[in-house]
């Protein structure tokens, strides 16, 4: 089943580390079958205040986003962009084909 690395960024402080971390992150997502789906904006607020950047990356199951997370490529890139940026990232399954909002009360 579908599974999203999603970051919520913050903060960036734009410099050549976080340049050549975005450089470099496409070649450790190839890989693990990943899909940017969101990077960043245009985005328009319609309830509360936004204030993050939103990155979405798909990938085809759980197993293979983690297994990039915790990939040797892509945690030697990885302080390029926890030492510059502030914000939240994880991992979170998708729902099945056909899913309905209600179907969480099953």
């Amino acid at each position: 089943m579908t599974a999203y690395a999603i970051a919520m960024i913050r903060e960036t402080r734009f410099d050549d580390e976080i340049k050549e971390y975005l450089l470099r992150i496409d070649a450790t997502l190839a890989p693990f079958s990943e899909r940017y789906r969101v990077h960043g904006g245009p985005y328009q607020p319609l309830e509360g205040a936004w204030s993050a950047d939103l990155v979405v990356i798909e990938f085809p199951s759980m197993e293979l986003a983690q297994g990039w997370y915790n990939s040797d490529a892509y945690k030697a890139i990885r302080p390029l962009r926890t030492e510059h940026t502030e914000g939240d990232v994880f991992l979170v399954q998708g729902v099945p084909e056909g899913y309905r909002g209600a179907d969480i009360l099953s």
